[in-house]
């Protein structure tokens, strides 16, 4: 009962009363509506009549709601606004945590299909207004939203706690270069990894300074949460690529920011740390995507219950704790966040497969240069469905062929992109580094012409493979 409670003794002492009066602690459904019913009382001191608690109860289970969504007529919703547990914000109205929580709970326990039928109205009218939505901060509020009505319990559990969080998140600056380092240390603590690598890569993240990192504060002003959020382009490759590996060509592809890459992000205080991944997901909505690489099974299940679409391992146990850690990505552009959210919020939805979606064809060709060696995998590429790559073994021809036709192009430029697709893709590279070492290329020039290659071939393929 503590948790439903969440610290409030207001709360606490009505659950102990709920308890004593034979509701089963087993059935927190039970306890949240005798607690409701007192909250009820008390609001009702305030605001005359009984009308006004059922549009209460609806307004807990879809987190913020305007008049239309909540379906009140004016004076009903005016009446609302004015009791003391509920706030105005910019989506509407909405009901002060952790008492939203409990009401829900109440709600969902006492009328089951009601309740998920109020939610599925919500979602359809979240995914209106995404579509409409102007700006990433309006977009960000119904994702926001979204993740209130997400079908995994375990993603509402982690991402909207009950209880507020005191901290305040801000970039970090030159001033907290230290906090972060020992922030950083203890994220590598915590995590089980090993020392001398983990710090190898906080150096690399630190190599410019602390541009790519948030600091959390709590309410006291002392550093207790951290996250490096890099922009992917080619000034932060050399902190992306080892976390990355094998997948990094396939956001690096035909795009000079291609998302937010998500390398850590700590803090022991689960509420705090819930306010610092949500703030991950402010920044992911303003650049379109999110891309993220974690050793942890934790972090690995959030994603899955986030609906972030897996890529696999990498090659290397980069941390040394045992495990490789996993990239997962989430496209979060205006056109993909409805779609997401339908995702996120539907139960009859698993995690995401690999491919799930349609990607761009450069992607599609790297990914089908990745798999040229392996016949089963090739086997699976969408670029099987154009009318002159039937086959895989007539894929494969073609990928080579148009790999070393554009290598011996005339124009310079399109010729060093033939022989930086040639040398990764073909000639059995251990990584990225490694090719452009081989080619006497910096890590910049390689990707620019790694990213014109894969353009280069999208173009060939688009106009018949000719």
């Amino acid at each position: 009962m503590t948790s439903l409670a969440a610290g409030v003794p207001l709360l606490a002492e009505a659950a102990c009363r709920a308890l004593h009066d034979g509701a089963p602690a087993e059935v927190p459904g039970a306890v949240a509506d005798h607690v409701t019913g007192e909250i009820l009382e008390r609001l009702g001191r305030e605001l005359p009549g009984r009308r006004w608690q059922h549009a209460l109860r609806l307004l807990t289970t879809v987190g913020a709601a305007d008049e239309r969504l909540l379906g009140a007529g004016p004076d009903l919703f005016t009446g609302l606004a004015g009791l003391s547990l509920v706030k105005r914000t910019a989506l509407g109205l909405a009901v002060s945590d952790p008492y939203r929580e409990v009401m829900e709970l109440a709600h969902r326990w006492r009328r089951p299909v009601e309740h998920g039928t109020l939610r599925s109205r919500a979602v359809g009218y979240r995914a209106t207004q995404l579509r409409t939505a102007r700006t990433p901060a309006e977009r960000f509020r119904l994702v926001e939203q979204g993740l209130l009505l997400a079908s995994d319990p375990s993603v509402r559990r982690r991402l909207r706690p009950m209880a507020p969080s005191p901290a305040t998140i801000r970039p970090a600056d030159a001033s907290d270069a230290d906090a972060v380092g020992r922030l950083l240390h203890a994220w590598a603590q915590h995590s089980g990894f090993d020392p001398s690598r983990s710090g190898r890569l906080a150096e690399l993240w630190l190599g410019e300074g602390t541009a790519d990192f948030i600091i959390a504060r709590d309410g006291e002003g002392r550093p207790v949460g951290v996250a490096n959020l890099t922009g992917i382009n080619e000034r932060t490759l050399a902190g992306v690529e080892p976390l990355l590996q094998q997948h990094a060509d396939r956001f690096l592809a035909g795009t000079e920011h291609a998302g937010l890459f998500i390398g850590a992000a700590f803090c022991t205080d689960p509420v705090i740390q819930a306010q610092i991944l949500r703030h991950t997901l402010t920044l992911a909505v303003r650049y379109g995507r999110s891309v993220v690489s974690t050793a942890s099974p934790d972090y690995q299940r959030l994603l899955r219950g986030l609906r972030f679409r897996p890529h696999g391992a990498i090659r290397d146990d980069v941390y040394g704790c045992g495990h490789r850690p996993r990239v997962f990505s989430n496209d979060m552009t205006p056109e993909e966040l409805p779609a997401w959210l339908g995702r996120l919020t539907d139960p009859g939805t698993s995690a995401v497969a690999d491919g799930a979606h349609a990607d761009p064809h450069p992607r599609l060709i790297g990914r089908a240069l990745r798999e040229i060696g392996d016949p089963l995998a090739l086997a699976r590429s969408p670029l099987l469905a154009a009318p002159h790559t039937p086959t895989v073994a007539v894929l494969r021809a073609w990928l080579h062929d148009s790999v070393h036709a554009l290598a011996e192009s005339p124009s310079p430029t399109d010729a060093e992109a033939g022989r930086v697709l040639r040398t990764y893709y073909l000639g059995r590279c251990a990584g990225h580094d490694q090719a452009a070492a081989r080619l006497h290329l910096s890590r910049a020039t390689y990707f620019r012409r790694l990213r014109h290659g894969l353009a280069a071939l999208s173009a060939r393929f688009t106009a018949g493979g000719v």
